[in-house]
């Protein structure tokens, strides 16, 4: 059996998760909907059903009293560029793509000139790109169909201590001179991803008023949400924005009509499988509780090899695709039940990855770590 020290942790992440699943009950709660008007007011959660149908029936056709309302304005700042995992990640979630797929597709970018180098760990440009962003967030409207954002802030993209060997993945300048629609399907979708995310990291930042609404009926508590955009910024470039409905204008000591009172069921809802999305995501953030802060490589793999970790797992048969989910095998479950945690957990290659580098550094010995290997390896 194939056990490695980034793909056997990987594995034993989704054989976790799948006993999560097998382990979780769902239980049923209960909460009370108050129509008044143009809104709906939520109660709290409640475990019997009697105690919803007690409140709904005192609540209906009875007065609902407004008690307060606070308005608070936020500010969702522009996203940053993609790395490599990042770029999977969303086109696993919004075009399911593997992570190889994508890699597969951005190498061919890369070496038709359109995009810049796929294998990258950083978010940033470098400080010296400053100058040329405008000319490629041009290139990236032409390729995405739309207009640029009126001013391109470029200085919220540069940082040239956030990039270690190859700043973010870019359009390149010749991508706006190519005809990109002889390019096949998947390599047009990804580059109009990495455009897309340039468009929105350059913009403004989204701005919106979140009003949250504290009311009265029946001696309880129930609460109502609303959003108004003030500024859509850099969400303009979304394809799809899922937009939360505004309040009206609502004052304390307020008082309302109930037009209806309705019991509705809710349950709870076991974690979900992994897909490629977020295995990636637990992938870069495993283990990192023990790696030391000054450490340069965390997590399991590295943007280059994790789409290959996963590949291998399913070509060697311990794990299986279903849509966008992961599944272990029953051998896949199998291999980990029967390893010791020491070579499962992500802890021991966040403690080899740290050691390697001190040896890089010249602050460890080889031969001692060598050694300590042959050791976990004796039965």
């Amino acid at each position: 059996l194939n056990v490695g020290r980034v793909m056997t942790p990987t594995l034993a992440l989704i054989v976790q998760r799948e006993a999560e699943i097998g382990a979780f009950r769902p239980e049923a709660f209960y909460t009370v909907n108050l129509r008044c008007g143009d809104f709906a007011a939520v109660s709290e959660k409640f475990k019997e059903k009697a105690e919803a149908d007690a409140l709904a029936a005192a609540c209906a056709g009875q007065p609902v009293t407004v008690r307060t309302v606070q308005r608070t304005e936020k500010t969702e700042n522009a996203p940053r560029l993609y790395d490599l995992t990042a770029l999977q990640r969303e086109a696993n979630r919004s075009l399911g793509y593997t992570a190889q797929q994508t890699l597969d597709y951005l190498q061919a970018l890369y070496e038709k000139k359109l995009c810049t180098y796929p294998r990258t760990d950083s978010r940033f440009l470098t400080d010296d790109l400053g100058s040329s962003v405008p000319e490629l967030v041009a290139v990236a409207a032409v390729i995405c169909e739309t207009t640029a954002p009126e001013g391109v802030n470029a200085r919220q993209v540069c940082d040239s201590r956030k990039v270690s060997d190859h700043h973010a993945i870019l359009p390149t300048a010749s991508a706006g001179k190519a005809d990109t629609s002889v390019l096949p399907l998947g390599e047009r979708e990804i580059l109009r991803l990495v455009a897309g995310q340039l468009l929105r990291a350059v913009s403004d930042a989204h701005r919106y008023a979140e009003t949250t609404v504290t009311l009265e009926c029946g001696g309880t508590e129930f609460t109502a949400k609303g959003k108004t955009v003030l500024d859509t910024g850099w969400k303009r470039y979304l394809a799809q924005e899922k937009r939360d409905a505004a309040l009206p204008e609502l004052s304390e000591g307020q008082v309302l009509d109930c037009a209806e009172a309705a019991v509705k069921e809710g349950k709870t809802t076991p974690p979900k499988h992994y897909t490629e999305d977020t295995l990636l995501s637990a992938m870069e953030t495993a283990g990192k509780e023990d790696m030391p802060e000054e450490a340069e490589r965390k997590g399991l793999g590295t943007p280059a090899t994790r789409a290959a970790v996963i590949e291998k797992l399913v070509n060697s048969g311990f794990v299986e695709r279903k849509g966008k989910q992961l599944f272990p095998t029953k051998n896949g479950i199998n291999l980990v039940c029967v390893l010791p945690e020491q070579i499962t957990s992500p802890a021991m290659t966040a403690e080899w990855e740290n050691t390697l580098m001190e040896i890089e550094r010249g602050n460890a010995d080889a031969d001692t770590f060598l050694l300590s290997l042959i050791h976990i390896s004796e039965p």
